[in-house]
């Protein structure tokens, strides 16, 4: 630490905890309680005091740092490595094979031959990690001193986000999704798997859990297509997100519980941090292929000494020391995406054969050969029939179909507020397809006659409702054709195709990362013993984190840092709201579609007119038979205690 600390240094040298901290707290195993061995902030504790500039070790102004992938996780493990680590930008170099920056955060095309979204990214406001580092980069439209978090907090703030039109039916009419429509059974069966340990739930299926009149349910319907669930998927998974969202439950029906940004993923987040990183020194060197990694494995650990590269026509080894940082962004669900356009399907078929053998898994694939410890890349991308799902953007010019889209708009969709609020879904579509308008313009340079809409579905193996055919093996026109034919245009396909370019884009792993999954099928962020290497992304091991969200890309990159460095810092695990007695109660209420839950009576008298009372939700007021017997009890209560007070 030398002079940094040297102030400090008669404490430091006394004191146990400098080089042993913890840098990825459990919260999920921790007893909260304060005491002298628990210096820092307890496990899932948020705030400006996690805001404290790491103190390296040593200095790595020498180091030089590795990035294999421009996604989010890389480009934040580089904003970290500078910002906590103090290692200097000119010495941190990205290797991708593609010649863009942003990995899955994509965002690309013109109005003359049609824009292109792969995905798009529903966000909220305890995304505590995006939020610690974007509130440092400089504003895309502001002046300084603003931050992307300032336009974002500017807009959201006044623009508040919620839909009108989540789901629909016959040929486009507004459904009813105000309620979840779960019976106790089913909600008892929501309570038993929050209480289950994780361990508990290795290679389990949400389907193997689950009852059928569950997934009849608004809530499965709603939940499914928010995050992109299908019934084959991890148990864990979908146990984990239950959690990590348990604050926001009661906003699963009009998606009030979301906030977006102005643009797209890209221009929003990927370019600020890029041009950012850029000014810092850091630099990206395109058209690089990383195939392997030569690792030294003994008894003392693990320590990457080489990166085995195809550049053009000829592999380069690139020379690692110990001193020297390599991170890895293991997998990758957009890899391998096969595009279409108005007359062109993406696919002819689905099939498994060739799973796994494009380039983007091949450098996990090869260092799961080294060791246990580097995961098993084969139980996330062996079926494509599984983990896959298709997307399309829509670039339209006023046609019957933008004037149709405003009837599920909560506003204007061309006066640059809120739009659709997020995705509406077509409940009664053979696809289960759904589509979204955010705010327009979604690029920065659109035209104002332009609208840019996404649309998606999960259901690839059954033919759609008008196009009889499965939507990988459809042209673009007849993907908008079947969306057409959902919102009662049927009789306008051909003039509403006329104005409308489509580029479509079929993800053959875009939710492998919820594939069933055991412990140790994923790698831990720093694999056990490793000097040097880091991996990070969607697809390692965090404790309580879910997968498919900016936070937990930008989690792996902090922890990544963090622990290679041995920095005096944490980072906290996901918002405490699990634990809350009011989000708790408010989720109870939710489930039960806002009738009075058991017991709750009984707490509304106890609360009643004291400091309390607020904590308990509101809803139908509806008292409840069981209830009289634990207020016959409270009563007695009651009367005992006035006695002994006499």
């Amino acid at each position: 630490m030398g002079k940094i600390t040297e102030k400090f240094d008669k404490v430091l040298n006394a004191s146990p905890f400098p080089g042993h901290i913890d840098h990825a707290p459990d919260a999920s195993k921790e007893v909260v309680r304060n005491s002298k061995d628990q210096p820092m902030p307890f496990a899932d504790l948020k705030g400006n005091y996690q805001r404290n500039k790491g103190i390296p070790s040593k200095s790595f102004k020498d180091s030089k740092v590795y990035i294999v992938g421009t996604g989010i996780a890389g480009l934040s493990a580089a904003y970290y490595f500078i910002r906590d680590g103090h290692i200097p930008g000119e010495n941190i170099i990205f290797l991708d094979k593609i010649a863009i920056e942003g990995g899955s955060l994509d965002g690309s095309g013109n109005a003359k031959d049609g824009y292109l979204i792969r995905g798009g990214r529903e966000l909220e406001m305890n995304y505590e990690n995006l939020w610690d580092i974007f509130q440092d980069i400089p504003a895309l439209e502001m002046p300084a001193p603003y931050s992307v978090l300032d336009e974002f907090r500017l807009l959201n703030d006044n623009d508040p986000n919620y839909s009108k039109a989540r789901l629909i039916h016959n040929n486009g009419e507004i459904q009813d999704f105000s309620k979840f429509g779960l019976d106790k059974l089913d909600q008892l069966a929501i309570v038993k798997l929050l209480l289950k340990k994780k361990e508990e739930l290795d290679d389990v299926t949400v389907e193997s859990y689950f009852s059928d009149s569950f997934f009849k349910s608004n809530f499965w319907t709603l939940f499914r297509t928010m995050f992109a669930f299908e019934n084959w998927h991890s148990l864990l998974e979908c146990k984990l997100y239950m959690h990590r969202f348990l604050h926001r439950i009661d906003g699963f029906n009009d998606l009030s519980c979301l906030v977006f940004p102005k643009y797209n993923q890209h221009d929003t987040f990927v370019k600020p941090l890029t041009d950012h990183l850029k000014s810092k020194g850091v630099k990206i060197q395109f058209n690089t292929f990383v195939k392997d990694l030569e690792v030294q494995i003994n008894t003392e650990g693990k320590v990457v000494k080489g990166i085995i590269t195809q550049q053009e026509d000829k592999e380069v080894t690139i020379a690692v020391t110990e001193n020297d940082f390599v991170i890895v962004t293991t997998g990758s669900m957009t890899e391998d995406t096969h595009y279409g356009d108005n007359i062109n399907a993406p696919i002819v078929a689905i099939d498994d054969i060739k799973s796994g053998e494009s380039d983007g898994w091949q450098l996990w694939k090869n260092l799961a050969t080294k060791s246990i410890e580097f995961g098993k890349p084969e139980k996330f991308y062996s079926s494509v029939k599984k983990s896959s799902w298709e997307s399309a953007t829509l670039t339209c010019r006023p046609s019957a179909f933008t004037e149709k889209i405003k009837e599920y708009c909560v506003n204007d969709p061309y006066s640059g507020k809120s739009a659709t609020g997020g995705i509406v879904t077509i409940t009664d579509s053979n696809w289960l397809m759904s589509f979204t308008i955010n705010r327009q313009p979604h690029f920065p340079e659109q035209p104002d006659d332009i609208l840019v809409i996404w649309v998606y579905a999960l259901f690839m193996d059954k033919n759609g409702n008008y196009s009889k055919k499965t939507m990988p093996q459809c042209t673009g026109n007849e993907v908008l054709a079947e969306l057409c034919f959902h919102i009662g245009l049927e009789d306008q396909i051909a003039t509403i195709i006329k104005n409308t370019i489509v580029k479509t884009s079929f993800m053959p792993y875009i939710t492998s990362m919820f594939m069933p999954r055991a412990a140790g099928d994923r790698p831990e962020v720093v694999p056990n013993g490793s000097k040097n290497l880091g991996l990070v992304g969607q697809f390692v091991e965090t404790h309580n984190d879910v997968v498919f969200t900016v936070d937990a890309s930008i989690r792996t990159a902090r922890i990544a840092v963090y622990k290679l460095l041995n920095l005096n810092k944490q980072v906290p695990d996901i918002a405490a709201g699990q634990y809350d007695i009011r989000q708790l109660l408010k989720a109870a209420k939710a489930l039960n579609d806002y009738k009075p839950f058991p017991g709750e009576s009984v707490l509304k008298r106890v609360l009643k007119n004291t400091y309390f009372e607020h904590i308990l939700p509101e809803g139908v007021e509806d008292e409840e038979q069981h209830d009289s017997f634990l207020t016959e009890q409270l009563e007695k209560l009651k009367g005992w205690a006035k006695e002994l007070t006499h």
